[in-house]
């Protein structure tokens, strides 16, 4: 399964990164880093002046659809996002699967105001620190790949450093990992990361069960304004979205006609 590849080779690239920078060293040059984490929440949950807040993403490539620009400017991108009314911008950073780097949050980080998501498979606390050093405001935590309690102990650590994460559930047990670990923004992937399958019902079906006060996130298969209305009524207040908008030419124009319905 693709999840299990993934998870693997990450784990293999933790244990090289950690013998070159040590969580210890990671963890002295914050005392260095004066971009604190921005606060989030304010970006993610909907409102009656902004109803459909939009997750941009900034992604090269995906496992089941190989590479989806090939005239990738991270930095172009994110401003495009940002001036196209994104609310926040999710940043690709694994690498060998998604064609993702690190460095693209410290790059973008600079120019952009709005918060940032490390996007990846983050496994263990040595990337949390990690995401922080290079600019992330929150992070991806992927039930799917994580024990109960060892998603509640990421998660607590995450805000332990001041940042928050997006807690991304495909199924009804992993929202009950999430609401055990204290989530309050709650990530629904339509799509299946074990057979790439998508099921747009999926929202509709563990919206029910999401208690009250969580940031509901509808993550793949954000394609269109009339979805953004449809998912809202029933309770989304975030989308994130990559792969249509990562295929047009002008992303700008893009987020805006899939934000407001129109330009």
């Amino acid at each position: 399964m693709i999840l299990d590849e993934i998870i693997k080779r990450t784990k293999a690239d933790l244990e090289i990164r950690e013998k070159e920078y040590t969580v210890d060293w990671l963890g002295k040059s914050l005392a260095f880093n004066a971009r604190a984490p921005r606060e989030v929440y304010a970006h993610l949950k909907s409102s009656e002046e902004d109803k459909y807040k939009i997750i941009a993403e900034v992604k090269k490539a995906s496992p089941s659809k190989g590479v989806i620009r090939e005239d990738f400017d991270p930095l172009s991108i994110a401003q495009g996002y940002e001036n196209g009314g994104a609310n926040a911008l999710s940043i690709l950073t694994e690498p060998h699967f998604f064609q993702g780097d690190i460095e693209y949050l410290s790059g973008i980080r600079r120019y952009v105001s709005i918060p940032l998501l490390r996007k990846d498979f983050i496994i263990s606390k040595y990337q949390i620190v990690e995401s922080m050093v290079y600019g992330a405001d929150f992070i991806l935590l992927i039930a799917k790949a994580l024990g109960r309690k060892e998603l509640k102990e990421l998660l607590d650590y995450t805000r332990h450093l001041g940042m928050e994460a997006l807690v991304e559930i495909h199924d009804k047990t992993d929202l009950t990992k999430a609401i055990f670990a204290g989530a309050d923004i709650i990530g629904i992937n339509h799509r299946n990361l074990e057979t790439f399958e998508m099921d747009m019902e999926l929202s509709y079906k563990l919206i029910p069960l999401i208690p009250n006060n969580k940031i509901i996130v509808a993550e793949s298969g954000i394609y269109e304004h009339g979805q953004l209305e449809d998912l809202n009524k029933a309770g989304v207040d975030t989308f994130l979205v990559g792969e249509s908008l990562m295929r047009q030419d002008d992303v700008e124009t893009a987020l805006k006609t899939l934000k407001y319905g129109q330009v």
